[in-house]
């Protein structure tokens, strides 16, 4: 693969794995692998003022990772692809076996 076309590849996985990057956003995917929801819902299913909700949701939806469905007067948001929630959970799993290792290297801190 030609460098430039490979720095460019780069870009884009950092922009998309950057829509990853805040909490909120984490929890709007998982609840929208759940179903789909509109942005009044959602923003009450997890804690957020709405236009908060609707930020995240533009950034999501500018990295292709949701989905927006105009139906009727409002609109309904959903998961663009099930694989982002199963690498939500690799990450999850790795950061998990992370922080087992960390605490044993704790553990075997404080016993010296």
């Amino acid at each position: 693969m030609n460098q430039a076309l490979e720095q460019e590849i780069n870009q884009l996985h950092a922009e998309f794995c950057a829509g990853l990057a805040d909490p909120k956003r984490i929890l709007i995917l998982y609840t929208l692998a759940e179903q789909p929801n509109s942005v009044g819902d959602l923003a009450n299913s997890i804690g957020l003022s709405q236009p908060a909700t609707s930020r995240h949701l533009k950034l999501l939806r500018e990295r292709g990772m949701v989905i927006a469905t105009r139906i009727g007067p409002s609109v309904e948001y959903r998961l663009a692809d099930v694989r982002l929630i199963q690498a939500l959970d690799i990450l999850r799993a790795a950061l998990k076996d992370h922080l087992s290792h960390r605490a044993e290297l704790a553990d075997a801190f404080s016993t010296e």
